[in-house]
């Protein structure tokens, strides 16, 4: 079985897609950056050096120091697939992260999104 080809693509590649999704509609590159770091547990730091690094989705996820437990409430439709009945445990972590930063760029409260 072949790996879907996100799982191979750099973090990198795809993050200013995500900052200029948000900003497009009023939102910060802090805010994708509070993101990120809320469902992976990376430090800001830690986050530079995967992008500098062009880490791959597959390595960036499994690398992730913790992933935030709250994640499991995150429900919805992406990409035309409800997130919450991926079954593959990487796809289903990126796919999350795409209804994050679709949810910020809907202009939805950041504490809503991190599902406070």
């Amino acid at each position: 079985m072949t790996k879907h080809q996100i799982y191979t693509m750099s973090v990198a590649r795809v993050y200013p897609h995500y900052i200029s999704k948000a900003e497009k509609k009023g939102r910060t590159k802090s805010e994708v950056d509070q993101i990120i770091r809320w469902l992976t547990g990376y430090s800001q730091e830690e986050l530079e050096v995967h992008l500098e690094k062009q880490t791959d989705f597959e390595t960036f996820f499994a690398e992730a120091p913790q992933l935030n437990p709250s994640r499991a409430l995150i429900k919805g439709v992406v990409c035309g697939v409800r997130v919450e009945d991926i079954e593959e445990p990487t796809m289903r972590e990126i796919r999350y992260l795409d209804k994050l930063i679709d949810e910020l760029a809907r202009g939805k409260a950041m504490e809503k999104i991190l599902r406070k």
